[in-house]
């Protein structure tokens, strides 16, 4: 009897011990599924989302005390070529699907790109419009003095679309590299009239004028994010992407006339 009792209390013992390593184990796994979010993040983004993702990075690091988020603004297809060539980055957003599949297929994206955005074309004038520009047509005038972004951009792509849809050829002073090169060159008065998102216009406030045109509805751009493969922060690029697609990231995206996905 008494190896009989022995023998039930040393099975007791470790089935106590099971519980309790199970349950200690049990703790990690939680943990694991929410990693804690520290540490920097990098973001490289389309020009035309500088001021609304400027805004949503500050109200990441709020979120998570500690990060800091840090990003590159400028042409799709500039930062698309720098993350195919390795340059370290922990989320993309691009402003059209193909510069997004520039990244895809080269196998750096982190599972599918989501739409978040899309976004419009507008006319950027001089402010009071000076030239009297009212329509795309009014563009390819004789004198007037056009900037576009550059075709391979994806800003300058929707502009040729939107030219191509109305039967216009128009042959700007400038290609520029991306949207905010082009309303510069409004706000510097070096050209009369640039073709920009609407977003654009709305951020420069008075130092342009905005001209809206219906061909513009033809070239409406989807602009896609996605977390990238070699990631050095994964976990602040999951929680990023989670803000910009939040209904609190969405309300400072089309508070700035970004249209919904």
């Amino acid at each position: 009897m008494l190896l009989a009792l022995t023998a039930c209390s040393s099975s007791d013992d470790k089935s106590s011990d099971s519980a309790t390593t199970t349950a200690a184990g049990s703790a990690p796994a939680s943990a694991s599924a929410s990693p804690k979010v520290s540490g920097s993040l990098t973001v490289f983004a389309a020009a035309s989302l500088k001021e609304t993702f400027t805004e949503l990075g500050k109200q990441f690091e709020t979120a998570y005390p500690g990060t800091k988020a840090t990003f590159n603004f400028g042409g799709s297809d500039t930062l698309a070529a720098s993350i195919t060539s390795g340059a370290p980055a922990d989320v993309f957003a691009a402003a059209s699907p193909a510069t997004m599949k520039t990244v895809t297929d080269a196998g750096d994206g982190q599972g599918t790109p989501v739409a978040f955005v899309r976004n419009q074309l507008e006319i950027a004038t001089l402010p009071g419009n000076p030239q009297h520009i009212a329509t795309l047509k009014d563009l390819t005038k004789s004198g007037l003095k056009v900037a576009l972004c550059a075709k391979t951009v994806p800003c300058g792509s929707a502009a040729q679309k939107a030219l191509t849809a109305s039967s216009l050829k128009l042959t700007p002073v400038s290609y520029e590299q991306d949207v905010k090169s082009a309303l510069t060159k409004v706000e510097l008065k070096e050209v009369d009239a640039a073709v920009v998102y609407q977003t654009d216009v709305d951020a420069a406030g008075g130092r342009v004028d905005g001209v809206q045109f219906p061909e513009s509805a033809k070239a409406i751009n989807a602009y896609p994010i996605v977390a990238l493969k070699d990631a050095p922060n994964a976990t602040a690029a999951q929680a990023f992407i989670a803000l910009v697609k939040s209904a609190e990231g969405q309300k400072v995206l089309t508070a700035a006339g970004f249209l919904n996905p």
